[in-house]
């Protein structure tokens, strides 16, 4: 369900629409107007509107659209007469709730209403856990791969050499673990949902990454996604070999997904979008027209063009711009 506005409200004043909350008064504008200006985007839950609204007063606010997505948060975008002072973004950013993305007069986002390509990290980006942890905890070696999956995420260690360090710990495990995790697997918030709604205007959809391809794939076939890159585990007898077969999805690999699948499906220059959490996602996330870092480490937060910090995945749609046809 789409939730409206319940503490801003629409009025209509001298002849025209204005949004207000108490005495304070803002026009009203369409997305997709004002593009060359300074501009501020709030997405929150319905449970944040009131304290969001009452930050509103604080913002050199010229005019605020409402952003009218298929998901179950608020968001407006906020023309601003002149740049917010620090202490204003720092109030904000401390709301519960809330994610924000301030637009230089520059900026240009992917079109929401225009075909493009969303690549995907998998561990805690499409899902909330790491596989390859999930695993090790069922085979009884848990402590000893979260340690050095830690450590690789904060880019301490290269990525192929943990791979197979981890992998190699799985020796001997029952395969049976791989399915009983697929059947459990815990999608990031809004996942679904904003898969849906990229899908319905022509989005092309990938997971690309560093763990296995049983997760992928299952999260390929329930999302309906177009492609799913990942590493291949080598299993025989009904058990873990400990090893990776294939060309390890490392890093660089990630990044080439974003490339090549924009050149396979033809996608506009400006609507390649990538996201992730962990320093091995930088090159992807760079590689992309526009990168989000989604509850990130520091290496990647600061890397992205943007960040999802406290909230799910169906914050993407409202950091795309939307123009009617």
């Amino acid at each position: 369900m789409v939730p409206e506005f319940s503490q801003l409200t629409l009025k209509s004043a001298s002849d025209r629409d204005v949004f207000g909350f108490g005495q304070h008064f803002w026009p009203l504008y369409s997305e997709g107007e004002h593009l060359q200006q300074l501009r501020l985007r709030l997405v929150f839950t319905p449970e944040a509107e009131s304290a969001v609204v009452s930050v509103l007063p604080t913002l050199p606010i010229s005019a605020i659209s409402r952003l009218h997505r298929q998901q179950p948060l608020l968001g407006m975008e906020l023309l601003l007469g002149s740049m917010p002072s620090a202490s204003v973004i720092g109030a904000l950013q401390a709301l519960p709730g809330l994610e924000q993305l301030l637009l230089a007069p520059s900026t240009q986002l992917p079109q929401l209403t225009t075909p493009g390509l969303l690549v995907m990290d998998m561990d805690s980006t499409a899902i909330q856990i790491e596989c390859i942890d999930e695993l090790a905890a069922a085979a009884g070696v848990g402590a000893e791969v979260a340690a050095v999956t830690e450590r690789a995420m904060l880019g301490e260690l290269d990525f192929e050499q943990s791979l197979r360090a981890r992998v190699a710990k799985l020796k001997g495990a029952d395969t049976a673990i791989i399915g009983q995790l697929c059947e459990r697997l815990p999608l990031s918030p809004g996942l679904p949902s904003m898969i849906a709604e990229l899908q319905q205007h022509g989005w092309r959809t990938v997971v690309a990454s560093g763990g296995f391809t049983p997760f992928v794939n299952h999260l390929k076939q329930l999302l309906s996604l177009d492609a799913a890159f990942a590493n291949e585990l080598v299993l025989q007898d009904g058990k873990f070999v400990g090893e990776v077969t294939g060309k390890v999805v490392d890093a660089a690999f990630k990044a080439a997904v974003v490339t090549d699948c924009a050149v396979q499906w033809q996608i506009a220059s400006g609507q390649r979008v990538a996201i992730g959490d962990g320093a091995n996602d930088i090159p992807m996330v760079t590689a992309a027209d526009f990168g989000l870092a989604y509850h990130a480490k520091p290496k990647l937060a600061a890397a992205a063009d943007a960040q999802i910090r406290q909230l799910g995945l169906q914050v993407i749609p409202f950091f795309l711009q939307y123009h009617s046809c």
